[in-house]
């Protein structure tokens, strides 16, 4: 399992690599972030939104390569100067990063309930395996066949109602269904026409769902059922709309507020000397750092060695739902070891990108991994969101049911990002230069 991706000892065509390279690296990643200020600074006066966000992306990617390097070759640096403007730049990082964190993961649940409520196509799902109508859920209803007649999505046009003996409303794919009942109970030809020619749900008006079951179409009961998953996704959407945006609103406020703090113009100071002179040790700039680098990467292999590497290379193996109904409200513990693997590859990368300054050649295995376990960490903080909101007190059913839907949705995300990242790990080393 401790598989190299690159041969440390050949990183500059045989010359060693000494603290000199590391001091040039920490000088261009601090002009890249004294850059970024000015960016920042410059879209926030001028209104640009778009310019900000770039500027603040740019921002946190220059802050964790300098905090980065700055843990790996600590041997190298002045102590007391290194451990006061690591945790600085790590808060900062941390901090630009939520208000961006809040917006995707609020626009990754939307498209989930989307999906799971048969608003999108599922992937995967051509004209012939029949995608699901525009409003209902895509989750399986046990009286429904493999072969039941559907339609594919047309244009987006709110579902028609209509009621059933009970009065109690259905939606238009229940009251399509239902006049197929009809038509099918009255007529054995009128069935077999249904089978083979796909159902129009909006050529239907207001009918009343027979309660015979046929074997081409649902029996209309779970088909209510269906209808309120669909409105219980409504409302859990709304309901993560609120919560996450209003944390969104926080992060960006106080992202603001640690941009024009003290702490902050402190920390820019600070990077603002390191553009221009990098406290070494006095024997750094003979050092070799090939050792540190390759100790970094040891981490790494440790860590990915401790995984459940052979568990998470069988799909569907239900291992990231475990616990799943936990009381706990604290973060998923199981997530916690791939989360440490995603920050000892990030700490890999950078030790590779300061021994061929800053120009490391792409790995193909790197990258993969670290997608996956990117994924892996948002499907987690997603699937935590969900589960957050699901807590909400008072709220109806239909809406709880459809945040554990989503929940469950997330956890499985987190499981094939995990066989993701296996399978991409066990991958042999291969470079694009």
């Amino acid at each position: 399992m401790a598989q190299r991706h690159h041969d440390l000892t050949d990183s500059a065509a045989g010359a060693p690599v000494t603290g000199d390279a590391l001091a040039g690296y920490l000088r261009a990643r601090a002009t890249e972030f004294l850059r970024a200020l000015r960016l920042q600074r410059e879209g926030g006066s001028h209104g640009g939104t778009d310019e900000a966000a770039e500027a603040a992306r740019a921002l946190r990617r220059s802050a964790r390569r300098i905090s980065g390097s700055l843990h790996t070759f600590r041997a190298l640096l002045d102590a007391d100067w290194s451990e006061e403007i690591r945790p600085e730049l790590a808060w900062l990082s941390g901090t630009l990063a939520l208000e961006h964190a809040y917006e995707a993961r609020l626009e990754r649940l939307l498209l989930a309930l989307q999906r799971l409520s048969g608003a999108t196509a599922v992937p995967g799902q051509g004209a012939g395996g029949g995608a699901p109508l525009h409003g209902t859920a895509a989750l399986p209803d046990p009286a429904e066949t493999s072969t039941a007649p559907r339609t594919a999505p047309g244009t987006a046009h709110p579902p028609a109602t209509a009621r059933t003996a009970g009065g109690a409303p259905i939606t238009s794919r229940a009251a399509g269904n239902g006049a197929v009942a009809s038509r099918a109970a009255g007529s054995t030809s009128a069935a077999s026409r249904t089978a083979s020619a796909p159902v129009d749900s909006r050529a239907t008006g207001t009918t009343t769902a027979s309660p015979g079951p046929v074997a081409t179409a649902p029996a209309p009961g779970p088909l209510v059922e269906r209808g309120n998953l669909t409105v219980g996704a409504a409302k859990a959407g709304a309901l993560l709309d609120r919560q996450l945006t209003l944390a969104r609103t926080r992060a960006h406020s106080t992202a603001l507020q640690a941009l024009g703090s003290s702490r902050f113009h402190a920390v820019a100071d600070k990077v603002a000397v390191l553009a221009s002179e990098v406290p070494l040790t006095p024997d750094a700039p003979g050092t070799d750092l090939v050792p540190l680098a390759t100790a970094a990467e040891e981490r790494l292999t440790d860590a990915v060695a401790a995984l459940p590497l052979v568990t998470a290379g069988h799909p569907y193996n239900a291992e990231a739902l475990v616990h799943g109904l936990s009381p706990d409200t604290a973060p998923h513990p199981q997530d916690a070891p791939w989360h440490q693997v995603r920050l000892l590859l990030r700490l890999h990368r950078y030790a590779l990108e300061v021994l061929h300054d800053g120009d490391c050649p792409p790995d193909v295995r790197l990258i993969a991994a670290g997608e996956a376990l990117d994924r892996h960490r948002d499907a987690s903080e997603a699937a935590a969101a969900a589960a957050q909101a699901a807590r909400t007190p008072r709220i109806a059913p239909a809406t709880a049911y459809a945040l554990g839907v989503l929940h469950a949705d997330q956890r499985h995300e987190v499981e094939a990002a995990r066989y993701a990242f296996q399978r991409a790990w066990q991958r042999p080393a291969v470079s694009t230069a």
